[in-house]
């Protein structure tokens, strides 16, 4: 009988995998290695000049975000926050930067990828000596990830990360990914499940017929415009974000426009929060405001629902969803946006929202018919341009 092998691990130290395959580095991979060694060398040259080793990360915060009128969309501002090792309140936050940074690196070079929480497990152990942990749930880890980010001005999936998948694609339009070609067009009632990273190393558009891309909000609603086969019909490709959209539906919409050429139409819920995510597809969101330019359209169209929806499409009074206070305070907050507060059609727009008293979802649209949507509303709209820009 063949003796088991004993394999020692040390603490902290996860073990390499043990392959002989040389990784073959892509020229974002090389670049993301040469952003983390070069943040190393910092630490070293610090060391040398016998200083306390620093870290200037851009603040994540509204203070530090600004909207670029010209390109319409959000910024980072040049604010930073030093963290030093040398300082009691800041030496585990820096740390555990620098341990953030080894596990991205070594994920890149090993050419594979993993979760933030994947990420987490790879970085917690307890410290040589101590009874200390280095991370004490994700919820230490999650900011440190996305201090990392800005630090590097990488996206995370440059970094070798992914996020939990949500969002689907259908249409007129056939993908490699990784080698392996899907058409949108043949994947069924569940739709190609948009991954995480779509970068074009990852994914590239061999052939597309489609005229626009509709973009809904939730799977439900997705549903009922894939089993009505709108895509098809309209020769569209279709897809959601299961509320607001993760990174990677949001990086895919701005290369499905920008390389192309393909119009982004968006079908939210008529409330705050519909309104927010529309936001955040159009001009970007605040923690990434450093990648608008790759995340960001900002000629997405806003299809419905409208507030004037409720007398327009002469709906049931039952559909009705009473305004709270905090769907009030944020309406209100929403219309303060600089790129909402000089539109007054959003203004009009908001108003109507906050006189109505109530707020409908786009499913209100099935006291119309289980159909309506799909086979009157939104032709309607694309037919009439009666969108929200």
């Amino acid at each position: 009988m063949a003796k088991k092998k004993s394999v020692k691990k040390q603490a902290g130290l996860p073990l390499r995998s043990d392959t002989s395959e040389k990784v073959k580095l892509t020229q974002r991979d090389k670049k993301t290695i040469g952003s983390l060694i070069n943040l190393a060398d910092t630490v070293v040259a610090s060391a040398q000049k016998t200083k306390d080793p620093r870290l200037e990360i851009p603040t994540r915060s509204l203070s530090n975000v600004r909207y670029n009128k010209s390109q319409r969309i959000l910024e980072m501002g040049k604010n930073t926050t030093a963290r030093q090792l040398f300082n009691l309140n800041q030496a585990k936050s820096y740390m555990q930067t620098m341990l953030a940074a080894a596990g991205c690196k070594r994920l890149v070079e090993s050419g594979k990828t993993t979760s933030i929480r994947g990420l987490y497990y790879l970085m917690k152990h307890t410290i040589a000596g101590t009874k200390e942990e280095t991370f004490s749930d994700q919820a230490e880890s999650d900011p440190i990830i996305e201090d990392l980010e800005v630090l590097l001005e990488s996206l995370r999936e440059e970094l070798h990360l992914y996020a939990q998948q949500r969002g689907s694609m259908v249409g007129n339009i056939i993908l490699n990914d990784k080698g392996d070609t899907i058409d949108c067009s043949r994947m069924g009632s569940g739709g190609y499940g948009i991954p995480s990273i779509v970068e074009a190393d990852v994914i590239q558009f061999t052939e597309c017929g489609a005229d626009f891309v509709l973009h809904v909000e939730k799977d439900t609603v997705w549903q009922r415009f894939n089993e009505d086969k709108f895509w098809k019909k309209h020769n569209c490709i279709l897809t959601h974000g299961s509320g607001q959209p993760p990174r990677g539906v949001r990086r895919l919409l701005h290369r499905l426009h920008n390389e192309l050429k393909l119009p982004i139409y968006c079908v939210f819920d008529n409330d705050p929060w519909g309104y927010y995510i529309y936001s955040v597809i159009k001009q970007g969101s605040i923690n990434l405001a450093y990648e608008s330019k790759r995340m960001a359209v900002p000629e997405a169209k806003f299809l419905g629902l409208r507030a004037i929806d409720y007398e327009r499409c002469d709906l049931n009074p039952s559909v009705q969803i009473a305004l709270n206070d905090t769907d009030r305070k944020r309406a209100k907050q929403i219309a303060k946006y600089p790129w909402f507060e000089q539109k007054k059609t959003w203004q009009k727009e908001i108003q109507k929202l906050l006189d109505n008293g109530f707020k409908l979802e786009v499913e209100a649209l099935i006291s119309q018919g289980l159909s309506y949507v799909t086979d009157v509303y939104v032709p309607e709209r694309l037919e009439d341009r009666t969108w929200l820009d």
